[in-house]
């Protein structure tokens, strides 16, 4: 395939849209030929793929975009000037726009930048080659200093320049290297760069962990990132971030079977398909999960393990005494592993009836019990406790007065005197 020179503005529909016109429009007024588009929105529609969000490089200063985009009653959020950074909001739509930059000093965390004009040097200091392919908004032209479109056209991933010095500028660079990976990797992962990961993968632990949790939830989401996840774990880079990460192999075959039964990516699911249940809380707070996030794991493990033989009665008991959504969940991890079609099918029958499920309702109450002669304590919270173990084993079947002739057999007083 021949390296592509232009996008074609009139046929790429995200460079017309009114709001990027009139984020663009302001930024020309203030210094004509000022401003490229750069990075996913170039490298997605040299790669036919959907373009989500446009980012935009200039060599005017924050302040003068700013004033720019005020100018032009455009709404600006500074998020973040001691990087150049600022985001427009255009028809309700973000819009992030950085000036051009070098770093002057790193901590594998944060960098120190000064300003630039030259679009060459601005493009050194970016991640990945293929984000570093700038377009002319004007007539398309591409502007490709470190040959990304040639990475873009071939799905390979490579560090712009040095990919030792690449990381080190900031530690998170080892993830996203693999998240693009998963999301655009074609082809056998660059070798130079997954060796600079290797060597490198220690410097993460400097990082926060709400970066890499949502880094590594990006990754998870790839349609199918079952080959990010075996070179992660090949270069030992899964294994500092996630050391709970013993079950990578459970984990592709969940994405497999996602793929098979046209199951969206799920990225917690396939989280917990790598760890050990038993480890969920710990997971959860080093993480730093969200609540609902904690809570589906914890739901997860509680759950259980998912036997192929049960039947619906069986789930049924296990549904009324525990919670239904970690036992889906554990259902799906569990299907992933089963190679006999029957336990698989059972193991989904089982699935979708959890789904459905609604949780019957004991017929019994404490004025029931009263009204047989039964006072109030906890003699009676025991005795409805034991007819409700009773209505659980008949398969949730026995009624009101059946349940109440059984307390003879059960060996429970707790009548009051006048009644005995």
């Amino acid at each position: 395939m021949s390296k592509p020179t232009h996008l074609n503005p009139k046929k790429t529909e995200w460079m017309n849209t009114p709001a990027v016109k009139k984020v663009l429009s302001a930024l020309q007024a203030a210094k004509a030929d000022s401003v490229r588009f750069v990075g996913g929105c170039v490298r997605n529609t040299i790669m036919d793929r959907p373009v989500d969000d446009v980012d935009l490089a200039t060599q005017l200063e924050p302040e003068a975009v700013i004033e720019a985009l005020k100018v032009a009653d455009i709404q600006v959020v500074p998020t973040g000037l001691k990087h150049g950074t600022v985001t427009a909001i255009s028809a309700g739509k973000p819009f992030e726009i950085t000036t051009l930059r070098k770093d002057v000093a790193t901590d594998g965390r944060h960098a120190e930048v000064v300003f630039t004009t030259d679009w060459a040097e601005d493009s050194a200091r970016r991640d990945f080659r293929f984000n570093a392919i700038y377009a002319n908004p004007d007539n398309g032209e591409l502007f490709d200093p470190q040959d990304g479109i040639k990475d873009a056209l071939e799905g390979q991933v490579v560090f712009v320049g040095d990919p030792d010095t690449r990381i080190r500028e900031d530690y998170l660079r080892i993830l996203r290297f693999f998240r693009f990976f998963a999301w655009y990797g074609e082809v056998r992962p660059d070798r130079e760069s997954v060796k600079a990961c290797a060597r490198l993968k220690d410097g993460m632990e400097k990082l926060s962990v709400e970066r890499v949790w949502k880094e590594l939830k990006k990754l998870l989401s790839a349609p199918d990132p079952s080959k990010a996840l075996r070179w992660m774990r090949t270069a030992e880079v899964l294994q500092v971030v996630l050391p709970e990460s013993i079950n990578v192999d459970r984990a592709c075959a969940l994405i497999a079977l996602e793929k098979e039964l046209g199951w969206e990516p799920d990225p917690l699911l396939r989280l917990m398909a790598m760890v050990d249940a038993r480890r969920w809380s710990k997971i959860a707070t080093r993480l730093k999960l969200s609540n609902a996030e904690k809570n589906r794991l914890k739901a997860w493990h509680d759950a259980g393990e998912v036997n192929p033989d049960e039947d619906y009665m069986d789930v049924s008991r296990r549904f009324y005494r525990k919670v239904v959504a970690g036992f889906v969940d554990a259902a799906k991890i569990a299907m992933g592993t089963l190679h006999d079609e029957r336990e698989r099918r059972n193991v989904q029958d089982l699935m979708e009836f959890a789904q459905e499920w609604e949780r019957p309702v004991f017929p019994v109450t404490a004025k029931d019990l009263m009204n047989e002669g039964y006072t109030e304590g906890r003699e009676l919270g025991d005795l409805l406790w034991d007819l409700e173990d009773e209505w659980i084993a008949s398969g949730f079947a026995l009624s009101t007065s059946e349940l109440i002739s059984k307390i003879g057999n059960l060996g429970t007083g707790g009548k009051s005197g006048g009644q005995g």
